[in-house]
């Protein structure tokens, strides 16, 4: 299934795309996606709904993030060598962890509004895992059976703020609006291998990422398994599971984010999302 949430920023409501691409109600079956609706059980049990009998949604309506209820973003860097590279930085022994408030969620084509004063906002389209049951110290094996479902993710970065300053990353991956998440969650079924979809993000026409998820250094199931040993991860937790080569950060000279430019990105089996820079 494909799930999605509609509506004005803040009061989204759940729904589905059916088998004919149309955008479809589930408000009357589910109050959100999000909490216990997200567990792979329960989702499972849905796979058998006429979604045809359910209102339509107009396809002018504003998608939201495609979950909610999310309770912390858990970002993962450096996991493409060559974005490690092109990053200035050698490929991690283990994964490198940072977070972003669940305040950083967007709708897949929101406007992106710079921070004050940013002068090197950059981009990173990224494959999101999210969580559908609690999940605390599982094993590689074990980890696939915690995922609701897939989505694309822009995980946004102020670069000043994240690498020039002291102090974590966080300051730079954490303004209104870096994680827009959508257009929809593909549940499980949709996605039977995640390390075998591709990755790509354009600025104003122009390709700057084309990659792979074969490229990651650690693979989705060994990312769950890491961050379950420091935190319990819970129903619509998200994991951002890195970018590939491609950011403005790597390019020489450097090139970041304007106001007007035009940001799509997408990935396999996922959909696509474009953010207008404000």
């Amino acid at each position: 299934m494909k799930l999605i949430r509609f509506g004005e920023a803040g009061h989204e409501r759940p729904g589905v795309i059916d088998s004919e691409g149309v955008r479809r109600d589930a408000s009357w079956l589910v109050r959100d996606w999000a909490g216990a609706a997200l567990d792979p059980r329960a989702l499972a049990a849905l796979e058998m709904v006429d979604w045809s009998r359910f209102p339509m949604v107009a396809d002018s309506v504003r998608l939201g993030p495609c979950v909610g209820g999310v309770g912390k973003i858990v970002g993962i860097g450096l996991n493409y060598a060559e974005h490690a590279a092109e990053s200035g930085m050698a490929a991690p022994a283990e994964p490198v962890m940072f977070m972003k408030p669940a305040s950083s969620l967007a709708g897949p084509n929101d406007d992106l509004r710079l921070p004050p004063g940013s002068e090197k906002t950059d981009w990173e389209v990224e494959l999101a895992a999210v969580i559908g049951r609690p999940t605390k110290d599982v094993t590689q094996a074990e980890a696939p059976d915690a995922v609701a479902g897939y989505a694309v993710l822009c995980d946004y970065s102020e670069r000043a703020w994240q690498l020039e300053g002291a102090g974590q990353w966080d300051k730079g991956k954490g303004y209104d609006g870096f994680a827009p998440l959508g257009p929809w969650l593909a549940t499980t079924p949709e996605i039977p291998d995640p390390q075998d979809l591709r990755l790509w993000l354009d600025v104003n026409g122009q390709r700057m990422q084309d990659g792979t998820t074969r490229r990651m250094i650690f693979g989705v199931a060994a990312l769950i398994s890491y961050v379950s040993r420091f935190m319990s991860l819970q129903p619509g937790d998200v994991i951002a599971t890195g970018t590939p080569p491609g950011v403005g950060l790597g390019r020489k000279p450097p090139v970041y984010l304007r106001q007007g430019d035009l940001v799509e990105l997408g990935v396999d089996g996922l959909g696509r999302q474009g953010q207008r820079i404000r």
